[in-house]
């Protein structure tokens, strides 16, 4: 674990990479949480979390699958959806400190009574969306958007 000093600098001076794990269950809903601080305070959000220097692809996925959904995942089970880029002109530090995350996006099949989702720092509460609703609904961050038409693609290839 970073010191915040540590984190901080980093924010300030380089773009940070991270996981995001878009969540479907059973019934093709999207699991969304709330987030609490910033980037992206008081957004819907996919559950995600950053990648630590030396630590594997696959061991990265574990951990932040078993601390956003309260259940621990293989990156054998998800699907890449792509790598994406998110800009923000705020960081969890500071309303004047941009933030840079490079995103390997990815698709997890779930059922949903299988998770133990977390009230934690990062989300206050989750919800289930049906797909039809994702784009109109301006509560959720337009990054937990940009993966949709590689969603719809990897979601028709797994039937």
């Amino acid at each position: 674990m970073l010191a915040a000093n540590t984190f901080k600098t980093i924010i300030e001076n380089m773009p940070v990479f991270a996981m995001d794990l878009v969540v479907i269950n059973e019934y093709n809903e999207l699991l969304l949480g709330k987030r609490l601080n910033p980037p992206a305070k008081d957004y819907w959000f996919v559950p995600g979390g950053r990648v630590f220097k030396n630590e594997s692809l696959v061991n990265a996925f574990k951990r932040v699958s078993a601390n956003e959904l309260g259940s621990q995942y293989e990156l054998s089970q998800a699907t890449l959806l792509g790598v994406f880029e998110h800009f923000y002109d705020d960081s969890v530090f500071d309303s004047a400190i941009s933030t840079h995350y490079i995103n390997a996006t990815h698709f997890l099949k779930v059922n949903s009574d299988d998770l133990n989702l977390p009230i934690n720092e990062q989300h206050q509460c989750y919800r289930w969306l049906k797909m039809s609703t994702i784009e109109p609904d301006t509560s959720i961050h337009p990054y937990s958007k940009v993966f949709m038409p590689s969603l719809l693609k990897a979601m028709a290839a797994s039937e």
